[in-house]
């Protein structure tokens, strides 16, 4: 039997500060969880929290979800927000 491939998500957080936090999970609530006051939160979140999900997308596999972290990463703050609202609004 063909194993079947993994899926990632790529997600971005708003933080109770206005910034932006982007990470990778294959599991959205229980990593969304872990950042507003669970165990296993990143050291970022700890200290801005309650984070809220503003923007998720599955890839393929582990290495294309890191790709995408990186891309969005490195995008200004204007342009994750409006990554953010184009996702929320589907415009």
């Amino acid at each position: 039997m063909q194993k079947l491939p993994d899926k990632w998500y790529v997600y971005m957080l708003c933080c109770s500060d206005n910034s932006y936090y982007t990470g990778i999970t294959k599991d959205l609530s229980r990593r969304l969880q872990q950042h507003n006051g669970g165990q296993g939160g990143a050291k970022y979140t700890r200290s801005r929290r309650p984070v809220a999900l503003v923007y998720q997308e599955q890839q393929c596999d582990h290495s294309a979800a890191l790709k995408r972290e990186r891309e969005i990463k490195r995008l200004q703050p204007q342009a994750k927000r409006a990554l953010a609202i184009h996702r929320q609004t589907g415009k």
